[in-house]
């Protein structure tokens, strides 16, 4: 599969997070938002241990890298987004929340244009200026 044929998997998989986060987070026999991030976390490295094992990829390679710093800063940027996801669904309506938090997408493109100097283009600009205009028109209530 190719890097788009990824994406769309990630797009249908994360796309039911929120919703069945919000199911767990509320109403009778709710879950905490911090517990429900503990156990689907915990999902997500017992899936991660599988694919490592069956692809055969060396962890102990990996964990001397000199780009291991990133790595780590990407964890705690993880862990500190999910959690604050979590808690903001536990709290909200998924259809306020998860459109705020999706901004995260249009975020990182002008990450990667201001920091890692990937080309700004007009249809990039009018993208996520586009991505803005709809998560307000979704998020204000």
């Amino acid at each position: 599969m190719n890097y788009i044929s990824w994406a769309v998997v990630a797009l249908g998989a994360y796309s039911l997070v929120a919703p069945l986060m919000k199911v767990a987070t509320t109403g009778q026999g709710k879950i905490p938002s911090d517990v429900a991030a503990l156990v689907a976390n915990s999902v997500l490295v017992v899936g991660t241990v599988g694919v490592i094992v069956v692809s055969g990829q060396s962890v102990t390679d990996s964990v001397v890298s000199s780009k291991l710093p990133y790595v780590l800063g990407a964890g705690v940027c993880l862990a500190v987004g999910i959690l604050a996801y979590y808690r903001a669904l536990a709290l909200g309506p998924v259809s306020i929340v998860a459109p705020i938090f999706g901004m995260f997408l249009a975020l990182s493109s002008v990450v990667g244009i201001v920091a890692l100097g990937e080309p700004l283009t007009v249809r990039k600009a009018a993208g996520i200026g586009f991505a803005v205009l709809a998560i307000a028109l979704v998020s204000i209530d």
